[in-house]
């Protein structure tokens, strides 16, 4: 494939995929934060004011239709912001969590950042389930995953802690017990995912760059890698994969594991007397396991497959 995988239609402002099989339609989709690159310039008011964005995917993957956005999120009147959303299944129910933002601002600082909680039985119809008590009020970037010993743990960056990641704990996904601080490197870093591949646990998290952590336990995180620098994006030989891969999220489909990031093309192609730094695409790349670390395959030679991850739910 010669990419990208995606690209928003409406707002061409695709960023954050989350990517989740619904067992109903017996298809991927894909969630995103849909931001708004074709509104008027008004400082950073496109990135706010963002719906999520859905698609779907009915090859396992490999290319993706354009479904609209997620109806039902506001409790609020107005229009309010809503980033990166992280959804996960449990006993038939599906969990999304989304950082939240009143209004829409036009500058970075200056406003809370709230994680909300939402639940639906089909990824379509969706409730309002409270907001989330992570201990701080500048909260992004939920990514959950499940505990060996049961339960949930949902890591998260903290603005307020010099943008580090930081972990909390719940049996049900409702109650919620801040854990503190577990990735506190000298550089800002957010979009944590963490999944399960080749019998151990990994962690990406988005530095503007993918690093790439290992652990054996959830516990303790070694840093082994990085992952979709600029460099490889030059190399990727794809149509809008230049500059870094930003904020991905994984799919695990057995032996292997399919990156979904995002790229910012324009920022990078020489050509453009003006390029747009504001439209985003997304791509993917394969993860295999190599050694101690995970090997990144970021090519056109990429066609994802997820059949070895569907399940009937």
């Amino acid at each position: 494939m010669t990419g990208p995988l995606y690209r928003d239609p409406v707002e061409d402002g695709a960023a954050d995929p989350k990517v989740i099989w619904n067992p109903r339609e017996r298809e991927w989709w894909m969630f995103y934060t849909a931001r708004r690159t074709r509104t008027p310039e008004n400082g950073v008011g496109w990135v706010h004011g963002t719906g999520i964005g859905v698609a779907s995917s009915a090859d396992h993957g490999a290319t993706w239709t354009y479904r609209g956005q997620v109806a039902g999120l506001e409790t609020d009147w107005g229009t309010n912001t809503f980033w990166a959303p992280e959804i996960v299944e449990e006993n038939g129910v599906f969990h999304m969590f989304v950082s939240w933002i009143r209004g829409m601002p036009t500058s970075w600082v200056g406003h809370r950042r709230l994680m909300r909680h939402y639940t639906s039985p089909d990824l379509v119809a969706w409730e309002y389930a409270g907001e989330v008590p992570l201990g701080s009020e500048f909260v992004i970037d939920a990514g959950l995953h499940r505990l060996p010993g049961g339960g949930w743990r949902m890591w998260y960056k903290d603005e307020a802690d010099g943008s580090s990641i930081w972990a909390a704990d719940s049996d049900d996904l409702v109650a919620w017990e801040v854990r503190g601080p577990v990735l506190r490197p000298p550089f800002a870093v957010e979009g944590p995912d963490v999944f399960r591949l080749a019998g151990r646990y990994w962690m990406i998290v988005d530095a503007k760059q993918q690093l790439l952590y290992r652990s054996d336990d959830l516990e303790e995180w070694e840093h082994v890698d990085t992952l979709l620098d600029a460099a490889s994006g030059l190399a990727s030989g794809r149509v809008d994969d230049l500059g870094p891969g930003l904020h991905g999220s994984v799919v695990v489909a057995g032996e292997s594991a399919w990156l979904f990031y995002f790229t910012h093309p324009d920022r990078h192609r020489p050509d453009l007397v003006a390029p747009d730094h504001r439209r985003s695409s997304i791509q993917v790349a394969e993860l295999v396991p190599a050694g101690d670390t995970l090997a990144c395959e970021r090519s056109d030679r990429v066609v994802p497959d997820l059949r070895a991850a569907e399940t009937d739910g």
